[in-house]
């Protein structure tokens, strides 16, 4: 008992009854908290989860675009990058460039959007000197 002594008497300064309810405040205030750190954690996940795909998805279109394959790339971006993504693709010098932009699945933060880039040269097509950094 708090504020008492083993006898049971009320010791003095003491009237136990001060700390009646704190674990309930203390919980009130906690809970919110994790739920905001529970969120974010989630929320982290679903962004890397994102970006791995993303890097995934435009590495294999990519690779397929450079090969001729522009259907099998199409294909990969519907297997591989998240739900509603998108693929830009883009040519010059021998070189295919492909991003891949998508919302992360899970996000506290509805305006985050995650990115990826890759390149792949086209199969029969010389490779320009200024495209792999090599140039002047």
């Amino acid at each position: 008992m708090v504020g008492r002594s083993r006898s049971g008497r009320v010791r003095p300064g003491s009237s136990g009854e001060g700390d009646r309810g704190s674990v309930t405040v203390e919980a009130a205030i906690v809970l919110p908290i994790l739920v905001v750190v529970l969120m974010l954690c989630l929320g982290g996940i679903g962004y890397v989860s994102s970006q791995v795909r993303c890097g995934d998805a435009a590495r294999e279109a990519a690779r397929l675009i450079g090969r001729g394959d522009d259907a099998g790339a199409a294909e990969a971006i519907s297997r591989l990058a998240p739900a509603g993504s998108a693929m830009s693709v883009s040519r010059e010098d021998g070189l295919v460039r492909v991003t891949v932009t998508a919302r992360p699945f899970v996000s506290p933060l509805p305006m985050v959007v995650v990115s990826a880039e890759s390149a792949a040269a086209v199969e029969g097509a010389p490779v320009g000197a200024g495209a792999l950094g090599d140039g002047p």
